[in-house]
């Protein structure tokens, strides 16, 4: 290893409820598999992010929703694919194995359609080699009439305890935008044991063939993600930064990073990592470019790592 990727090493290296990172940026969930899938593109290098998350994971296996599951949309995608995977145990015995955790962190994406659910399937996670555990709290609550779980303050408590006591492995809650106080959110997530905050996951959206008068999504509707759903990411991120920033709780920001410059945006903004999704699909080497400039950005800057952006933001004197 030359010295300039040492240096460019040690700049973005960071820690993260105790993992450590080999560089800021997360694979997001939905968007690389199970992770064996995004290895295969020539000139990847896990090496390259810090962490990598699984595909949403429930209890029994799912086939998904009908297609079409994917709609490119102006700035940003639709998807609405369903949660199709083969079920926790078939992860944990025939994928993980698979997995060299030498070279990322891998987090596991837990759903579920009840708090029991949620909770059967941390535990199953928690005897597994994974490095930490992300709740998907936007799933649908099928006992409370179909109602997601984190669009409530007190059903998202619910399920972050209910994974909390099964399992001592670093708890992360992806924290839905569709729902009216955010911060309320996160601080009752904190108080139910959570260790960290995804923020955000997708806004619900809609797509129609007008010519056929149809919608275009085999579910009618899906999760709007990439640039054109940045700014509320960041404002959301924010807000929840001012809940985490006393108790040091980390946070991964994300919502249509294409470039360095949006991952300086997320990290002063209040985030300790940056998720990379849609972005993948744009380009799938993208983060090489994102770790150069963020690096270049810190040498402008005059720092010496990654960690003295988050939460760096100035406000104009009124």
């Amino acid at each position: 290893m030359n010295e300039q990727s040492t240096n460019l090493n040690s700049k973005l290296q960071l820690e993260f409820c105790g993992m450590q990172f080999a560089s800021p940026l997360v694979l997001l969930s939905g968007c690389v598999g199970f992770g064996e899938e995004y290895t295969r593109v020539q000139g990847f290098s896990n090496r390259a992010v810090g962490a990598v998350c699984l595909k949403g994971t429930t209890l029994s296996p799912r086939l998904g929703n009908s297609p079409h599951r994917v709609f490119e949309t102006p700035a940003g995608m639709l998807n609405a694919i369903g949660l199709q995977n083969p079920g926790a145990h078939a992860v944990v015995n025939d994928i993980l194995p698979n997995l060299d955790f030498t070279e990322t962190r891998f987090i596991a994406n837990v759903s579920g359609s009840t708090v029991e659910e949620y909770a059967e399937v941390t535990r199953i996670f928690d005897d597994s080699p994974i490095d930490a555990i992300e709740i998907n709290i936007s799933c649908p609550n099928v006992k409370e009439g179909g109602v997601a779980f984190g669009n409530s303050p007190e059903m998202s408590a619910r399920v972050v305890a209910a994974c909390r006591r099964v399992t001592r492995k670093p708890l992360i809650t992806k924290l839905s935008p569709n729902q009216t106080d955010i911060a309320e959110n996160a601080r009752r997530c904190l108080e139910a044991g959570s260790d960290a905050f995804a923020v955000i996951n997708t806004l619900m959206g809609m797509a129609i063939d007008s010519e056929r008068q149809t919608p275009v999504l085999g579910n009618s509707q899906g999760g709007l993600s990439g640039p054109a759903i940045k700014p509320i990411a960041i404002l959301k991120v924010f807000q929840v930064y001012e809940v985490c920033k006393a108790h040091q709780i980390p946070i991964i920001g994300q919502g249509g990073v294409l470039s360095a410059a949006d991952a300086v945006e997320f990290l002063l903004a209040g985030a300790t990592a940056v998720g990379v999704g849609t972005g993948l699909f744009y380009e799938p080497l993208i983060c090489t470019e994102i770790n150069a400039g963020i690096v270049d950005y810190l040498d402008r800057h005059g720092l010496n790592s990654v960690r003295d952006l988050t939460g760096r933001l100035r406000f104009n004197a009124s």
